[in-house]
């Protein structure tokens, strides 16, 4: 119809040259449409897989499709279009059908995975799609199928996703909970698709009423050494993890008699999830060959087996209780950012006015570590954490954090309020350190608050005390060596902020600046360049990387470089990038004079000072 966005094309025919074959003709040859459920599926990590075992993965593939893949399409009365080598489309009449082979499908590949290494785990990403399709030589196109494969592109390994029309259409038909991950830009798709993950039982889930932080249980790593001595060493990097895990106060962790309960039983992780009432779920293997052990790990999200982390540790096996100790360490540093993460985004996903005490802390989290750093994110995170302590007065963290704000919207974006803002700050670090004296973190923000209002001594001394209650938590760290720069002290920060980039791969360009400045006034410009620019990748919107950058060019001679960073900043920030040059002594107490002059000195030679 016209109007619909249809282009109609009427043929002009003479009368009595063709006839009315000729129209039938014309009919016949335009393409099939039809309202179908496009189910899109790929391999994850089909390369690694291929590139490990070419043989072994297509051989494995073949056995898949022959004894599940085929056979669930064709009970829920599907059609395969095409395979891909590591994919394959299908499409069903019934969105209820494409649902339940895609559970289904998923399902059965949780059980046969259970016992495999995780490096070695065929595992499939589903996208499923309800739209209009037009078929051709038994192949479909349009819409409803590049939605389908985008929707699976979106998936993780092991996960499903859905468009909004899927969940309509299947609604409180099947016992599937649809967990709303919301408006979604799919490449290539020109309007907004909104996006679904979904898992089976979710809505009974779990047994046991999860606490009111993040938990996880850690289960006995398996031995695939086949070399019965490997035994004590899988279990003995399994409880140093518990053990590791135990120390971080934000989370819940399922004591090792409950966890290793499951050893030698084939268990999936969405059953271990409700029986034990924990989030998340810990497993991993151990395989020995030679003088040589490698150590696989992986963080699942029990509600929906999602795969939130995984990684491998290849060793020699020289020293057996220092590997022990030095993959235990590597993994409990990397599971915490990374639970951390999915806390946020689970929390962002929740309509604000749902939101508990804990959830509204990690929804300010969310807002607070948002890629585009600026005012009114810190502002939405502010609301969040005070909000928080709304709802629970005593929740340290969420005081800790508001602080946290208040010295960013100081430092960054609000000079001329610095001094109320800064106030305001060391106000809620101290109500954190007195609700709680043993909190790293109520430390950590009260260090960065006194030290941003120029209190050194006592900056450093609280930063300090911080990473001895805990040396892995990432604000400990950075306040150590933010503390440090303005002390004069810039040496001393390159390692606490080195650190701190380790432990939250996923932060800010927070670390990076300080780290930039500190490199600069230890005379070491090369190092300040370098950090300097992926500071500025990370956080654009912070002007002291961009200062930083270009007194590291004019010290280094390259002042034409110094020059274009001056006029893309003055493009970005317009003069505001003035008072981060040289800001009046009585409102930003905490640089040292002579560090001004180092710094104005770098661009004078760059020549954007005079």
């Amino acid at each position: 119809m016209p109007g619909r966005g249809y282009r109609f094309v009427v043929p002009v025919t003479r009368v009595g040259a063709e006839g009315p074959d000729a129209r039938h003709r014309s009919v016949a040859a335009r393409p099939e449409r039809r309202l179908v459920a496009v189910l899109a599926a790929d391999v994850a990590g089909y390369s690694r897989l291929i590139g490990a075992d070419e043989e072994g993965t297509i051989e494995r593939l073949r056995a898949l499709r022959a004894e599940l893949i085929d056979l669930k399409i064709s009970e829920h009365r599907g059609r395969l279009v095409k395979t891909t080598g590591d994919g394959l489309l299908t499409e069903f009449s019934s969105v209820v059908d494409a649902l339940r082979c895609a559970t289904e499908l998923q399902a059965a590949m949780a059980e046969r995975n259970a016992g495999v290494a995780v490096d070695e785990r065929i595992e499939f990403r589903i996208g499923i799609n309800v739209g209009d399709i037009v078929a051709e030589n038994g192949d479909i196109f349009g819409d409803g199928v590049n939605i389908a494969a985008r929707l699976q592109a979106l998936a993780q390994p092991g996960e499903i996703c859905v468009s909004a029309r899927v969940r309509e259409d299947a609604g409180g038909r099947l016992d599937i909970a649809f967990n709303d991950l919301g408006e979604q830009q799919l490449r290539n798709i020109a309007r907004p698709v909104r996006v679904y993950r979904i898992g089976v039982g979710i809505d009974n889930w779990p047994l046991l009423p999860l606490p009111d932080k993040p938990s996880i249980a850690v289960l006995a790593f398996a031995n695939m050494s086949g070399d019965a001595e490997q035994d004590f060493f899988a279990a003995g990097i399994a409880d140093d993890i518990i053990t590791a895990l135990s120390k971080m106060r934000f989370l819940f962790v399922i004591a090792r008699n409950s966890s290793f309960a499951y050893r030698g039983k084939s268990v999936g992780v969405k059953d271990i999830g409700r029986e034990l009432g924990v989030r998340y779920v810990l497993e991993g293997s151990v395989r020995k060959a030679g003088n040589r052990v490698r150590v696989t790990a992986q963080l699942i999200e029990a509600a929906t087996g999602v795969h939130l982390w995984s990684e491998h540790y290849d060793r020699d096996l020289a020293d057996l209780f220092a590997v022990q100790d030095e993959i235990t360490a590597s993994v409990a540093i990397a599971i915490r950012p990374a639970i951390e993460q999915s806390e946020r985004e689970r929390a962002a996903r929740k309509p604000p006015e749902s939101l508990d005490a804990w959830e509204c802390y990690q929804r300010g989290m969310h807002h607070f570590w948002y890629q585009d750093v600026n005012l009114p994110e810190t502002l939405r995170a502010r609301s969040f954490f005070q909000r928080a302590t709304e709802l629970d007065p005593r929740f340290v963290r969420a005081h800790g954090m508001t602080s946290a704000t208040y010295v960013r919207e100081a430092n960054v974006f609000q000079p001329d309020l610095r001094a109320d803002n800064l106030a305001r700050a060391i106000e809620c670090s101290r109500r954190a350190v007195a609700l709680d004296p043993t909190d790293s973190m109520a430390h950590a923000t009260l260090a960065i608050a006194l030290t941003a209002a120029g209190q050194h001594a006592e900056g450093i001394a609280e930063a300090d005390m911080a990473a001895g209650l805990d040396p892995n938590c990432y604000d400990a760290r950075f306040a150590q060596g933010y503390t440090r720069v303005p002390a004069g002290r810039p040496r001393d920060a390159i390692e606490p902020l080195r650190l701190a980039t380790r432990l939250n791969p996923f932060g800010s360009g927070y670390h990076l600046t300080n780290m930039a400045r500190a490199h600069y006034l230890a005379g070491e410009y090369e190092a300040a360049m370098a950090v300097a620019r992926q500071a500025r990748r990370a956080t654009p919107n912070f002007q002291s990387a961009h200062v930083t950058l270009m007194a590291a060019l004019g010290q280094l001679g390259r002042a034409e470089e110094a020059r274009c960073v001056m006029a893309e900043a003055l493009e970005r920030f317009g003069d505001s990038i003035r008072y981060f040059m040289s800001p009046p002594p009585h409102i930003n107490r905490e640089r040292r004079p002579e560090d001004t002059q180092h710094l104005i000195d770098g661009l004078r030679k760059a020549g954007i000072v005079e």
